[in-house]
């Protein structure tokens, strides 16, 4: 197999400049089932409040490393404004622990277990400057442009996930988990031409591709397994994939064949993340979005 590194073909119609906005979210009337009679469905999505603040937070911190090894000016403009966006997800995230706590589901345990990850297994390590330094930044670096790569798929598909608004999901939750989607989606191709820029081996991008799906896929599942079990108002709460594929039958979460048909996009020689998902879309609700309001933060 080649490594050598690809040229995919950005939609240059979809790139725009990139600024944190100013949000706020008021928790008060949030029920813990947010979207009514389907527990499985509202902590499936809860779990992201549960890996995103460490997660985000993670991609920061690599990212601040890496912005001395851009040599375009506009990436770096790019990556200057994915940093800034990254940050207030972390931060929206974040604010929603304590209310769940109030209502009676504690994540503390949860999380405590991902910013371990974060911070020690996928931190910094003593590393000798030179290659062996540079290649886990490398690493670290394809391994956010795969993990982007899912987010902008979740943030593509909340955006057009009428069977949430027919269920009568909460409408501050859903304007926080659409806020975040179509900021995903506005940003979805700078992790990708990062990575491009800096490093670009196809086998790079493979191998980081499996290890961070497999660790998404095991978070996940222990975060709703969690959540499922330690709910307050369930009794013998259970998570299991049926629970899940049914789910998506339904169209309040992700379908299966979705997900597994974004796998091999990923791996394609000729992708550019550009080619999936509408910034026109993300843009339009981030004019309108209640918790956004619009507003920029310099």
């Amino acid at each position: 197999m080649s490594n050598t590194p690809l040229a995919p073909a950005p939609v240059a119609s979809e790139h725009v400049d990139l600024r944190p906005r100013n949000v706020s979210f008021g928790w008060e009337d949030t029920p813990l089932h947010w979207l009514p009679g389907d527990p499985f469905a509202g902590h499936m999505i809860n779990v992201l409040h549960l890996l995103l603040p460490a997660g985000e937070r993670w991609f920061v911190h690599v990212y601040k490393q890496v912005l001395p090894l851009i040599e375009d000016e506009r990436l770096r403009e790019d990556v200057v404004g994915f940093i800034g966006q990254e940050a207030m997800h972390a931060t929206a995230h974040d604010d929603v622990l304590p209310h769940l706590k109030r209502l009676g589901l504690d994540p503390t345990p949860y999380t405590a277990q991902v910013d371990w990850l974060f911070e020690k297994l996928l931190g910094d390590r003593t590393l000798p400057p030179g290659r062996a330094r540079h290649w886990w930044l490398m690493e670290r670096v394809a391994m956010i442009a795969a993990i982007e790569h899912y987010t902008a798929f979740l943030g593509d598909w909340v955006l057009n996930a009428d069977a949430l608004d027919r269920r009568g999901a909460d409408p501050t939750m859903l304007d926080l988990l659409r806020w975040h989607g179509a900021e995903e989606v506005e940003h979805r191709s700078v992790a990708f031409d990062l990575f491009m820029h800096v490093d670009g081996g196809y086998r790079r991008r493979a191998r980081t591709w499996a290890t961070a799906f497999s660790a998404l896929v095991f978070l996940w599942q222990r975060g709703v397994r969690f959540f499922m079990e330690n709910d307050p108002h369930l009794v013998d709460g259970k998570a299991s994939f049926g629970k899940f594929f049914l789910a998506g039958q339904q169209g309040v979460l992700p379908s299966t064949g979705a997900m597994l048909k974004s796998v091999p996009k990923y791996l394609s020689r000729t992708y550019h993340p550009s080619q999936e998902g509408s910034t026109a879309q993300a843009v339009a609700y981030l004019a309108t979005s209640p918790g956004a309001n619009g507003g920029v933060r310099a």
